[in-house]
């Protein structure tokens, strides 16, 4: 496994938790409810982040849902901008634009409310993990419908053994993950 140079001698990757053939037989499920549900290392996965983009100029932190959801609104709370949720389809009671993708076991639809992202927003995307690339392009495509720019994606993980980070990048978006490793079982 290899992790970031700003987290080197923290143990933050050794407390997610991997679950075996969830949630469907094949899948490594790798959970950050841990990682949540410790004052210690939640503070750190923030900070890290904080640090991170504290000197960078963030309009507003998009989340993914749902554990993007809880990384971002910490993150936009401490960089003192925005927070705007990107929902799984029919979750959002405004108008949205939606946009579909692949998972790695089926396919799914994200929304965003037209009114979230304002024209030349620059947009800090979050994440739980980078497994296919599905749902973050997903969510760089709606930022970019409603005229957002991406400054970069962020993510804990990112699984090597699969194409994602890769298709991010070369979505010209960039990425920044604290840790990398192989996700399948």
């Amino acid at each position: 496994m290899l992790i970031h140079p700003e987290v080197m001698g923290v143990a933050l990757a050794d407390k997610i938790r991997k679950i075996e053939n969830w949630p469907q037989k094949g899948i490594l499920f790798h959970d950050i409810t841990p990682v949540l549900q410790s004052a210690e290392y939640f503070r750190l996965l923030v900070d890290l982040l904080v640090y991170r983009y504290m000197g960078q100029k963030v309009d507003v932190v998009a989340g993914l849902d749902a554990r993007g959801f809880i990384i971002g609104a910490a993150l936009a709370y401490q960089l003192n901008v925005g927070f705007v949720p990107i929902r799984k389809k029919g979750k959002l009671p405004f108008d949205t634009v939606s946009q579909s993708y692949a998972l790695e076991y089926g396919e799914a639809t994200v929304e965003i409310h037209t009114d979230a992202i304002k024209p030349g927003a620059r947009v800090l995307l979050v994440d739980d993990l980078v497994a296919t690339g599905g749902t973050m392009l997903a969510g760089v495509e709606l930022i970019r419908k409603l005229g957002g720019e991406v400054i970069e994606a962020a993510a804990i993980l990112e699984f090597t053994d699969l194409d994602g980070g890769k298709k991010i990048r070369e979505s010209g978006v960039p990425l920044f993950t604290l840790c990398q490793n192989k996700g399948c079982m």
